[in-house]
């Protein structure tokens, strides 16, 4: 893959927060996107912005999962790329957790996508396609209170170098890019912070000072499209952070 131009991709979580960023950007520069996502009326209103195909759904139920490659088919003619950004965050002091939720995080954030990619396993192989994982700063950085959160982003950074190392041989490249200090609204949905506070707070631990901003859905978008057309990268897990895995606090 040199561009995206005519590629078919599926992005799960499209219809909001960096789903919606990446599929956005994969569409303006020529992919035949399909995005997937719960709420159907706002996967619906990104889809008919950009000119992609939609289904509503979620990645932990079965019949959901064939849907979202069947359309994906059904829109582009072929799979190029698998997006896999859908899931959940669920943060809290240990002693506190609920067995329940824990395994729903895990379902949602590592099982989901990982079944999702088998599907998709056999159309990849026809076009040498590849598949990409989204990542967490929480498995650079130690933040109290994330193990939950932090555990399934570990595993999914895990399984891309095993994929990349399993479907090598037929021709599947599997990639990893690490958002951190990006521009979403996910901590304040979480019911951690106001949006005020998660950003001056972000802020703090960036060292690219002279840019003083947090990174965008753009930022991270640009990298999957580099890791999405990159012939020669597989296996590989890509900060995309501002520096905030760097461990820096600014006075």
């Amino acid at each position: 893959m040199t561009g995206l131009a005519g590629l078919g991709v599926l992005v799960t979580g499209g219809g909001s927060g960096l789903g919606e960023a990446a599929a956005r950007h994969f569409a303006a520069r020529g992919a035949r996107v399909t995005i997937t996502g719960r709420r159907q009326a706002r996967v619906e209103a990104v889809a008919r912005e950009i000119g992609a195909a939609f289904v509503a759904g979620d990645v932990t139920v079965a019949a959901d999962r064939d849907a979202m490659i069947k359309a994906a088919l059904a829109h582009a003619g072929r799979l190029d790329g698998l997006v896999n950004i859908a899931g959940n965050m669920l943060r809290g002091p240990i002693e506190t957790l609920d067995e329940a939720a824990v395994l729903a995080l895990f379902h949602a954030n590592v099982v989901g996508a990982m079944l999702l990619t088998g599907l998709a396993v056999p159309h990849l192989a026809a076009t040498r396609g590849s598949v990409l994982f989204v990542g967490s700063s929480h498995t650079r950085r130690a933040f109290p209170g994330a193990s939950p959160y932090a555990a399934t982003k570990a595993a999914v950074q895990t399984l891309t170098k095993v994929l990349a190392a399993e479907l090598g041989g037929r021709g599947i490249r599997v990639n990893c890019v690490v958002p951190g200090g990006v521009a979403t609204e996910i901590n304040v949905r979480a019911g951690l912070m106001t949006v005020d506070e998660a950003r001056a707070r972000q802020l703090a631990m960036l060292p690219m000072q002279a840019i003083d901003r947090r990174g965008t859905g753009e930022d991270v978008a640009a990298a999957m499209t580099y890791l999405l057309t990159a012939p020669w990268v597989t296996g590989a897990v890509l900060d995309v952070d501002g520096g905030l895995g760097l461990g820096v606090t600014r006075a």
